[in-house]
């Protein structure tokens, strides 16, 4: 069992083309037959393969260089080589792949299920491409093209319907694990979830996928707490959750703070749609501090929540579906910015 991994570095190379041959038909009766050295095999290409089995990038630690095969060489009789073997590396949904270098985005696969990545050489033409009626005895073949390698960035951001973002202990994972099969661990001290959470809720004969994000402190987008670790995975989100524990003295002042360290990682955070989840209404005074809450954030969606109360609980689950849905008919689309598509500079289809 491996534990969450949402970036990695990996070395990746595609497969040098195979030599082209030189040779000659020697038969019986056919002392000096003509070129026929045959043409060499392709080298193999860089596949990214996404696997919705997947949940993390843990798999790529335990390799970290992927080679494709080489190009075999031609052959006598005109006889081709044969081409490489691609080399397929699997990643989860959401993934990012960056130049290692200079952190540029070279590919979002969000919405790839396979990606060439690296094109293999091509194969070196054998000494038959080489026959003219003067030079009827070529004695030279072509080598095959090089393969491309390169260090990159292999980098997870989660896909989520609702993300969960909130203080320790304000109830998130308690929420997940009720609404969805997920067992995100809970308890009475902070941090007792340090690494994202993914659910499936089904309701209305919907799915939606809920994302726990470990909890956030005043403080957290200047490396406080866990920092900025796992923020980055609120921003493929659709909709933002936020708890707010009114059992908690300071519960008026939790989102402003909440909404200020998100903003300080990226300010197109605070711009997604939002609801807000009094938890813990079960608590004494919390009925009381609910309505101070909503009086204090008329234009938003706030809604009282206790895992107890049934009926706060199908509340938020037909909040969420509504939210959802929402979002989709605005035309919500995933974007990267940035993105730099990658372009083969090796070599084109239209070389020989």
């Amino acid at each position: 069992m491996f534990g969450f991994s949402d970036e990695t570095y990996i070395d990746v190379a595609s497969g040098n083309g195979g030599a082209g041959c030189v040779s000659f038909r020697r038969e019986k009766f056919i002392p000096k037959g003509g070129p026929d050295g045959g043409d060499g095999g392709k080298g193999g290409d860089v596949v990214f393969v996404v696997d919705t089995n997947l949940r993390t990038l843990a798999s790529l630690k335990l390799r970290r260089v992927y080679n494709a095969e080489n190009g075999h060489g031609g052959a006598g009789s005109r006889c081709y080589g044969r081409a490489g073997n691609d080399v397929e590396i699997p990643v989860p949904p959401g993934t990012v792949i960056k130049n290692a270098d200079t952190g540029e985005i070279i590919k979002d696969l969000s919405d790839e299920t396979r990606y060439v990545f690296l094109k293999g050489g091509k194969g070196g033409l054998g000494n038959w491409h080489f026959r003219t009626s003067v030079r009827q005895t070529p004695k030279y073949a072509q080598p095959g093209i090089p393969g491309q390698s390169m260090r990159v960035c292999v980098e997870l951001l989660i896909i989520a319907d609702i993300g969960f973002v909130g203080f320790p202990n304000a109830g998130k994972s308690s929420l997940l694990n009720l609404l969805t099969n997920a067992r995100s661990k809970v308890a009475d001290y902070p941090f007792t979830t340090k690494i994202p959470q993914l659910g499936m809720m089904r309701y209305a004969d919907q799915d939606l996928v809920l994302a726990d994000i470990p909890g956030i402190i005043e403080g957290a987008s200047k490396g406080l707490g866990m920092g900025i670790k796992f923020l980055k995975h609120i921003s493929r989100t659709k909709v933002l959750a936020f708890f707010i524990d009114l059992s908690d003295e300071n519960y008026l002042d939790s989102y402003e703070i909440l909404k200020g360290e998100l903003s300080s990682h990226s300010p197109e955070l605070v711009e997604k749609k939002k609801i807000i989840l009094g938890t813990k209404l079960d608590e004494p005074e919390a009925s009381q501090r609910l309505e101070k809450l909503k009086s204090q954030y008329p234009e938003e969606i706030v809604l009282g929540l206790s895992i107890y109360m049934d009926e706060t609980v199908e509340n938020v689950k037909h909040h969420f579906i509504d939210l959802v849905n929402k979002e989709a008919q605005t035309g919500f689309t995933t974007e990267v910015n940035n993105e730099a598509e990658y372009k083969d500079s090796h070599w084109s289809e239209d070389e020989n």
